[in-house]
């Protein structure tokens, strides 16, 4: 293999990558010169006390914030000029639910689907599909708004995944659920990667980072503390549980939320 093939085989290796990444709001900042690399097929959890930059990381690299400093790229494609390409290959399911409650689950997906271009039959067809997927087909005509915090969220995973993206985003996807509906959504994200979708995770349930990630990288206002998989890691920090080491790098007090720190740093205390 050439030099020149061997580098395009590197990046085509690399689905997130990421180069001093930084982001400040007024005389804030959220995340702090952050190199990520993250592999195509792999599960990587982000974790992090509240307001450590986790969903500003997110949305910096779904397109939805310019970073202040750095580069980020999605499947080799720059998030700031090339931010069209990105979308075209991200889902992401948020920590806020993505649907109207007032349509059906069918019609919520056609109409998420329809904003990416798919063909009337084919999206219809890739809908019933998912729908079945996730044990919903006998309420594909029910409005979202009568669901439980479950089925929406089901909904929810399916929309994001609906046009088939190579990268999956999910910011707590079972955040509030059930220990069923959980465990379901926990099997439903290792049957993603099973199909080839790059994930990266974010939750604050560290048994779930443990079970799902193959890496996993801890962050602390706004820099990288640690990076490996959950098991070096236990070992290295000589720790029975992924817990004990995010407590250990992270500490024990309380944290607030990005937002709130960001206010209390604004003039009249105003975000």
């Amino acid at each position: 293999m050439s030099d020149e093939e061997m580098s395009v085989s590197s990046l085509s290796d690399q689905a997130i990558e990421t180069h001093r990444l930084t982001k400040r709001f007024n005389n804030f900042t959220a995340v702090d010169h952050v190199d990520l690399s993250i592999q195509t097929g792999e599960i990587y959890g982000l974790l992090g006390p509240n307001g450590a930059g986790k969903s500003t990381i997110i949305r910096m690299l779904c397109t939805l914030l310019t970073p202040s400093e750095g580069t980020a790229s999605i499947a080799g494609f720059d998030v700031v000029h090339q931010a069209n390409e990105v979308r075209e290959r991200i889902g992401l399911v948020s920590e806020k639910m993505i649907m109207y409650p007032r349509l059906t689950a069918l019609e919520n997906l056609e109409f998420f689907g329809s904003l990416y271009g798919m063909e009337k039959s084919e999206l219809r067809r890739k809908s019933e599909e998912l729908l079945e997927m996730v044990k919903l087909t006998p309420f594909k005509d029910k409005l979202v708004g009568g669901f439980s915090s479950g089925m929406r969220q089901r909904v929810n995973v399916i929309r994001a995944i609906l046009h088939d993206p190579d990268i999956l985003f999910l910011d707590e996807p079972t955040t509030a659920l059930d220990p069923q509906s959980t465990r379901f959504v926990r099997d439903l994200v290792k049957d993603l990667r099973q199909r080839g979708h790059t994930i990266l995770l974010t939750t604050h349930i560290m048994e779930e980072a443990d079970e799902l990630s193959d890496r996993v990288c801890i962050i602390d206002n706004g820099k990288i503390m640690a990076v490996d998989s959950p098991q070096a890691l236990k070992t290295k920090y000589t720790s029975e549980s992924l817990l004990d080491v995010f407590l250990t790098l992270t500490g024990r007090e309380l944290r607030d939320s990005a937002t709130a720190r960001i206010a209390l740093r604004s003039p009249m205390g105003r975000a």
